[in-house]
């Protein structure tokens, strides 16, 4: 029997952490084998709200809201609204592919297939950034097309029956009423680019919906991004509280990253595979290095600040995965040395204790059939709290509002 996924239309933003779960299923390095993706979220949405791992270009906060106004504006029923808008996301990425753009086309190669449309990846940005005004999910949005329609002929007649001036309370629309008008023939002939008005109103939804976060703070000074491979290696002076929120991060990332490294690690013993032994022994050496040079700072790390951030912006972290995170920092500041750790019983025992809590009988390090699908690289990339897609984003928007100064 085929197994499959139920969604609950109360929680879009349930549903879209487990989507990206699921496409994580597929990468070698990326996926959260310890548990830790949920301390991850609180500073990737608390950083730069409103972008996602799998978010390809910031056009897509436009293109998602074109195609459903278009439907609208054709009063296109509940009934077959998913359908048409599917479709008409599938000939977008025709479109955009026919324009020449070659890179961050969703469903360049799918197609039909297609089964992540943009309208689901952007679907909670686009709430995030103030663009989309209905508050429910996708399915939830279909299903209220019928009565928004009704409501808006009501209203016509109202204002008809009252020389024009309405009784009612005016309808709330779907999307925001500043939203740039799609070029002609849309979808032919677009492209990736941002307009220099396109990229202004994208920046004005940042610094209006997010404007006390990172991402608001770096669209609006401009800060460049390129070859920053993480936001703590930006040349700009951060002032507070993003100064104390990437110094958080950093610490996390650098080093739970150890623990990442070190499952792996037992994973290439398990498999008695010598060439990713000495790989994982070498990267840990690495790591262990570029800790060091930090660690009288990662030793006088406020762990309780740390815990009250991260509660604030997921309350949903389990108790298990910060116990998990507390005891690996704890291991990793009271050893003296590299070898020690790795030799360690109780950090290794610590590390498989996690995942078999967090996989039952199909822990990796335990159960030989699991091992067997590790293909040399699980979860073992350094977490960068959402930084590569949110400089995407970014980047696209300040090159757009370089086009005016640039005429």
């Amino acid at each position: 029997m085929t197994s499959s996924f139920t969604w609950l239309d109360y929680s879009e933003y349930e549903r879209r952490k487990m989507l990206d779960v699921i496409d994580l299923f597929g990468e070698k390095t990326t996926r959260d084998e310890l548990g830790i993706g949920g301390v991850r979220d609180a500073f990737a949405d608390l950083l730069f709200p409103g972008t996602s791992t799998i978010q390809t270009a910031a056009k897509y906060f436009l293109f998602v809201p074109w195609i459903y106004q278009t439907r609208e504006k054709r009063r296109t029923p509940s009934a077959t609204i998913a359908d048409l808008a599917r479709k008409a996301e599938i000939k977008l990425a025709e479109e955009l592919e026919e324009s020449g753009e070659t890179e961050g086309v969703i469903g360049r190669f799918a197609k039909e297939r297609l089964q992540r449309l943009p309208s689901s990846v952007y679907w909670q940005g686009l709430a995030r950034w103030g663009i989309r005004k209905f508050s429910g999910s996708r399915d939830e949005y279909h299903r209220s097309l019928d009565q928004h329609y009704l409501r808006q002929r009501v209203r016509h007649v109202s204002r008809a029956e009252h020389d024009g001036e309405s009784q009612d309370e005016c309808e709330r629309p779907n999307w925001h009423v500043s939203l740039p008008a799609p070029p002609p023939n849309f979808p032919h002939g677009v492209e990736l680019k941002l307009k220099f008005e396109e990229a202004d109103y994208l920046r004005e939804r940042v610094l209006t919906s997010c404007g006390g976060s990172l991402l608001a703070w770096l669209v609006r000074e401009r800060i460049n991004m390129e070859d920053v491979e993480f936001p703590w290696f930006l040349q700009a002076e951060l002032p507070e509280p993003f100064r104390t929120q990437v110094r958080h991060g950093r610490n996390f990332s650098e080093v739970m990253h150890g623990a990442q490294l070190l499952y792996n690690l037992m994973l290439a013993e398990k498999c008695g595979w010598r060439e990713k032994i000495d790989l994982y022994q070498g990267v840990m050496a690495e790591w262990w290095q570029q800790l060091s040079a930090r660690r009288s700072e990662v030793q006088q790390w406020n762990l309780t600040d740390f815990w009250k951030i991260v509660h604030k912006e997921n309350p949903r972290v389990h108790t298990k995965a910060q116990q998990f995170i507390d005891g690996w920092i704890k291991r990793v500041l009271q050893t003296a040395d590299l070898d020690q750790l790795i030799a360690s019983k109780e950090s290794r025992q610590h590390i498989e204790d996690r995942e078999v809590w967090l996989k039952r009988g199909l822990a990796r390090l335990r159960n030989d059939l699991a091992r067997n699908s590790w293909n040399g690289a699980a979860g073992a990339t350094q977490l960068d709290l959402r930084w590569n897609s949110a400089r995407r984003i970014l980047g696209d928007i300040l090159a757009g509002l370089e086009v005016e100064s640039n005429a």
